[in-house]
């Protein structure tokens, strides 16, 4: 799969960059659709090779060090034949969402952003805020401790229960700082898009590929969706995304359903039935794949780290803080993960939450949290609302003090959010970029379309 292109004309480099258990063949849609929207002589296109597979256990880090490589790498090789580039954009899918993001960083810090203008930074289902499930109490941590144990460094970090380096803090709390390389970096985009599933993506929900600290979309039937005009209904109108025909009626039943399941056995029964009677094979064969990779990654990591793989990674560690079976297995976890249901703050309680004493050792939460005040001002979607009561019908996700942090430090960059509402997929995360040829998949191709006609600058 080349959509490189051989022309020298083009001044405009866009890199592609995969997820987690990924490879460039499920970008194939994103590139073919890009390269028939801009020719070679306009757009250069870099499909990232160097993480694929099981290397995206390695981490964050070391996936953004190899995209890293790879960038610098294809512009010298781009010089050689006379082609200067002097635009760069990025897309993220998934996890290569925050491996760009951590990329960026990089780059930036070693001056590249100086000769090169960053202009498009785009992700789709990327989970900026993490995979941990908003539960409160302990014994709905069981998913948040297991899940972060079985994908070796990368699942510590998307389950934020890492210490990055001698900071003492996760790494997606570090990529989201204001006073980081990455934050710096992120802002210097003219433009920064992400597009979030608000149904059946199994492996990141909307709160956080939405970066947002509601999420309107839990039970669909509740809420009247609006949507922009000439995309069949798939992409959600971002200034009105939802409208209630009684607000309180709908807090209540909101409040009502889901302090329920949060306070009672029968809301974990989803997840105790799966575990237990429905995928006992898959589980067992899960973690055993778990096991035998975890292993293979940490030996990766030891020889990547003593620049035994082909990669110096000193040369990429840079301060980061400006002042300071694949198929099976990934179904497998797909499927624990969405048997969990979000839990809420009761109205009232966002402060409380907010100044939580960080819980017991072993639980998936880092124990360096520190107070913080939920931010009143909404995410980006909300802000720009012209209904200001939608998102008072909404309960407060039961999120950590650190990712209220991240969501309001991202926010101050500024994006452009788009909700994605897939219907005919059940495996929406997927869909979102039709990562393969399949007619359920479709749906994507609209995603693409209104990301090429709206929103990405050439």
């Amino acid at each position: 799969m080349d959509y490189t292109g051989i022309s020298r004309e083009a001044q405009h480099l866009c890199i592609l960059v995969h997820g987690l258990w990924g490879n460039p063949v499920h970008l194939r849609t994103v590139a073919d659709t890009l390269r028939k929207k801009h020719p070679e002589e306009n757009l250069h296109i870099l499909v990232a090779k160097r993480n694929s597979g099981s290397f995206t256990y390695d981490g964050i880090e070391r996936g953004g060090e190899r995209v890293c490589q790879e960038i610098e790498e294809e512009i010298k090789k781009l010089a050689k034949a006379g082609q200067k580039i002097k635009r760069l954009s990025f897309v993220g899918y998934s996890l290569g969402g925050l491996v760009a993001r951590y990329a960026v960083g990089l780059l930036d810090s070693k001056g590249l952003f100086n000769k090169i203008e960053p202009i498009n930074f785009t992700t789709f289902a990327t989970p900026h805020l993490g995979v941990r499930t908003p539960l409160r109490g302990w014994h709905n941590h069981i998913w948040n401790v297991l899940g972060a144990r079985t994908l070796s460094a990368s699942g510590r970090q998307l389950f934020t229960i890492d210490k990055f380096r001698d900071t003492g803090k996760p790494l997606l709390e570090i990529l989201a700082d204001p006073e980081s390389i990455f934050i710096k970096a992120l802002a210097k985009f003219q433009r920064r898009t992400l597009y979030a599933n608000i149904i059946n993506d199994r492996s990141a929900v909307y709160y956080t590929t939405g970066i947002s600290r509601t999420d309107p979309y839990t039970d669909p039937s509740n809420v009247k969706i609006t949507y922009i005009k000439g995309y069949s209904n798939v992409i959600v109108d971002p200034t009105v995304p939802v409208a209630f025909s009684d607000s309180e009626e709908t807090e209540s039943t909101f409040y009502s359903r889901f302090l329920r399941s949060s306070q009672t056995t029968l809301g974990r029964l989803p997840f105790l039935f799966a575990v237990c009677i429905l995928i006992p094979i898959g589980v067992c064969a899960f973690l055993i794949n778990s096991a035998v990779q975890s292993l293979r990654s940490n030996r990766r990591i030891k020889l990547y780290e003593q620049g035994l793989t082909g990669i110096q990674p000193s040369y990429y560690r840079v301060p980061v803080l400006i002042t300071g079976m694949r198929e099976a297995v990934e179904d497998v976890y797909e499927n624990l993960n969405s048997a969990q249901s979000h839990e809420y703050l009761v109205a009232g309680t966002e402060d409380d939450a907010a100044h939580e004493e960080p819980p017991s050792p072993g639980l998936a939460r880092p124990a360096s949290w520190k107070s913080v005040e939920i931010p009143q001002d909404m995410t980006s979607i909300e802000k720009t609302t012209t209904n200001e009561t939608w998102q008072h019908d909404v309960p407060t996700l039961a999120l950590a003090p650190y990712q209220f942090r991240m969501i309001q430090a991202l926010d101050d960059v500024g994006w452009r959010k788009f909700p994605v509402h897939i219907h005919k997929a059940r495996h929406s995360h997927a869909a979102i970029i039709m990562r393969s040829e399949k007619p359920s998949l479709d749906e994507g191709k609209i995603v693409l379309a209104h990301w090429l006609d709206e929103e990405f600058i050439i």
